[in-house]
């Protein structure tokens, strides 16, 4: 029986959601005889937290489901064993790291994927809290239908069931290690606002994601396309391609991985920072490895709280430490498509080595692209006034720890890169 890791991190309410997470859990173990652990990483406020442990207490048991919900104080005690076990240095660093007192996505996905190996899980698919599935024909379209078949079987084998294949025959022998799709609705980054203040605005902060020396046209053509996701049609009946999975066609709340990639390279742990969690999409991608593409998108939306007096500089906080972060993100991403098959041992398995060397090598880069990033957010964000201008005010009085957490953030991702390995054998055993 095939053992997989359908998981939920959040801070924030989401009952329905858990209760909807179950249903695609008890929908994987009947149609496809998987053991489903059900994980809820829980690191919302207690009151919160009772009512999430109120709703996974009256989920109705069902034959090859098993609900773990654990808060923050029972992970950070897993995560203390398992460091403890692992006999690295500077553990404090590490349970840091993987448990940041701020906000992480790649840090909370990083957890769920040490628990799976612990729960001898051999796939994780993670979903989203502020997220839910589309409905046809008045059920749900849960993405799990063509996640849990090939995860880490052969391409030549999925071949068969799949819409289309667009994978170079010389692939095909290589293992499926990743399942993915997109969202629809709501834009995945919280900037619809600043769209509606003044496109040309928006056209400009957007733009500062992609690499400085881009021309115009093709920075224009990535704004367009950015945190789109799928657009806003609704799943009309399936449709999946067998190829090498296109980074920007897959959102993080709707994706599985075979435990052959993440229990060898982690995400990144970068506090405050939006897209820390989507490393892995580009490395599958790279090194050559196959994946099934497929549309049975889930629906995004956005809770009120970004939007309130603290929660707006904060969320636009992560969202300029994510324009940041690509200075490194776009060498590395450049040292990887170079690399390609090399990123892959004898076995067909990523080599957390050649990653290390890049994110390292990667600090080196000259921060003048960030200073000039910094001053376009500046500039663009001033003209659209009011609370935008009192966050340009913010900005730029944290302006060179801003530029230092960028480059820190790399450094502390190549730290747990070099350590991941015996982190996951640990957990492991």
């Amino acid at each position: 029986m095939n053992r997989v890791c359908l998981t939920l991190p959040t801070n924030r309410a989401c009952s329905a959601t858990i209760t909807a997470l179950h249903a695609e859990a008890a929908y994987a173990a009947r149609h496809f005889g998987a053991d489903v652990q059900l994980l809820i990483l829980d690191s919302a406020d207690d009151r919160t937290r009772t009512g999430h442990t109120r709703t996974v207490a009256a989920l109705p048991a069902h034959q090859g489901v098993t609900v773990h919900h654990y808060d923050e104080e029972a992970q950070r005690d897993f995560l203390r064993r398992v460091i403890r076990k692992a006999g690295l240095p500077e553990p404090d660093r590490l349970l840091r790291l993987m448990l940041p007192p701020a906000v992480s996505y790649g840090a909370c996905t990083n957890r769920a994927f040490l628990l799976a190996a612990a729960l001898g899980c051999d796939s994780v698919h993670r979903r989203d809290s502020d997220s839910t599935y589309q409905l046809h024909a008045g059920r749900p379209v849960f993405p799990v239908h063509h996640e849990l078949p090939w995860l880490g079987r052969p391409a030549a084998e999925a071949s068969a069931a799949v819409t289309r294949t667009d994978l170079d025959p010389a692939l095909a022998h290589r293992p499926v290690s990743l399942a993915g799709a997109s969202f629809i609705g709501e834009l995945s980054v919280d900037i619809e606002e600043i769209r509606r203040l003044d496109e040309a605005v928006y056209h400009d902060v957007v733009g500062l994601w992609a690499p400085g020396g881009w021309p115009e046209d093709r920075r224009r053509a990535l704004v367009e396309e950015s945190f789109t996701g799928a657009g806003t049609a609704a799943f009309t009946g399936d449709h999946s391609t067998l190829t090498l999975v296109d980074p920007m066609r897959v959102d993080m709340c709707n994706v599985a991985f075979d435990r052959a990639v993440y229990e060898r390279v982690p995400l990144p742990p970068a506090t405050d920072t939006i897209g820390s969690d989507y490393f892995l999409l580009h490395l599958v991608h790279d090194a050559g490895l196959p994946g099934i593409l497929h549309n049975r998108h889930i629906e995004n939306f956005h809770t009120p709280e970004r939007r309130t007096d603290t929660g707006f500089p904060a969320y636009q906080r992560r969202f300029v430490k994510f324009l940041l972060s690509m200075l490194y993100f776009h060498d590395v991403y450049d040292r990887m498509a170079a690399e390609g098959a090399g990123l892959l041992d004898e076995r067909q398995r990523v080599r957390p080595g050649r990653i290390v060397d890049f994110l390292r090598e990667s600090t080196a880069v000259d921060r003048a692209e960030n200073i000039w990033r910094l001053g376009r957010v500046d500039t663009a964000y001033r003209k659209l006034g009011g609370r935008y201008a009192a966050f340009a005010d913010r900005l730029r009085a944290e302006r060179g720890g801003l530029l230092d957490q960028a480059e820190r953030d790399i450094e502390d991702f190549a730290h747990l890169t070099e350590c991941w390995p015996a982190l996951i054998k640990a957990a492991r055993t």
